[in-house]
């Protein structure tokens, strides 16, 4: 059953997955957005990191339902990380895992702004299968596949590259997610002809580079909720990616960060050249 399914899903089947993000979004998170009461938004770990009713409602609705997709497999998601930082190890384990932040840009959502979005990956042995970005209030679906390539609503998506001489657009961490090593190394984009600015959802940002939007993001922090969907996006997309140490970034944690992901190899070489401060 595992291995049907994956290799369903690795064709290129991936509807199942779409219809069980548009439900979860539909029964949980829309009706919530710019309904939410004071009670229903909570500090997790300060005033950036917020969790509302949406978010925990529609990670038990996708666990419920990925999994029954995917007898067998289990669910890494942000909230019941939260609750239990051992549920993070199954990313290490040999079952398929689905990967999922319920919605990413929490406060876009909390202000009532449509930059949020669902994010769901599936995972095996630390390999990133197939990706789900839904941004349900911009009615956006982009979805990858591990060598089939990425898609926005149906179409297929390039990233291409930077104009010559254009200046680069880089979204970056929030600072109040970063160690002073992590700052110090993104000051380093405060070059000629690179533009750095705070990120919104971590999802869009990588949306926005598999399409091209943008050139580049760099991130400090490495929860595979925010990363693992994106990066095959942007991968799929024709772009790449690479630590300060000059390699992938794995899902499975001990990155040397600051990382960056970006339209093209040699945007992501120079991205990361600025990052190491030489």
């Amino acid at each position: 059953m595992i291995e049907d399914f994956l290799d369903h899903v690795l064709a290129g089947g991936t509807t199942e997955v779409e219809e069980a993000l548009r439900k979860a979004a539909a029964a949980e998170i829309m009706p919530r957005f710019r309904q939410l009461a004071a009670h229903e938004i909570v500090e997790k770990n300060g005033p950036h990191d917020l969790v509302t009713v949406a978010d925990r409602a529609a990670e038990a609705h996708l666990t419920a339902s990925l999994t029954e997709l995917l007898p067998g497999s289990v669910v890494v998601g942000e909230e019941a990380v939260h609750a239990d930082p051992a549920v993070y190890d199954a990313l290490q384990g040999d079952a398929p895992v689905w990967i999922v932040d319920p919605v990413d840009g929490t406060r876009q959502f909390v202000r009532g702004e449509p930059g949020f979005c669902t994010l769901v990956a599936l995972a095996r042995r630390g390999e990133v299968l197939a990706s789900w970005t839904y941004a349900p209030a911009l009615d956006e679906m982009a979805v990858a596949v591990r060598g089939r390539g990425a898609t926005l609503n149906g179409e297929p998506i390039r990233s291409g590259s930077p104009a010559p001489g254009a200046v680069l657009e880089v979204a970056t961490s929030h600072p109040d997610y970063t160690t002073p090593d992590q700052k110090r190394a993104l000051l380093g984009l405060n070059a000629d002809g690179v533009h750095p600015r705070p990120c919104g959802s971590a999802g869009l940002e990588y949306l926005d580079v598999a399409r091209g939007l943008i050139d580049a993001l760099a991130f400090s922090w490495e929860y595979a909720w925010d990363h693992a969907a994106g990066l095959l996006l942007v991968t799929e997309a024709g772009g790449e990616h690479t630590t300060l140490a000059g390699e992938p970034f794995r899902i499975t944690g001990g990155n040397a960060l600051p990382f960056t992901a970006a339209r093209d190899r040699a945007t992501a070489d120079r991205i990361r050249t600025l990052l190491r401060g030489h």
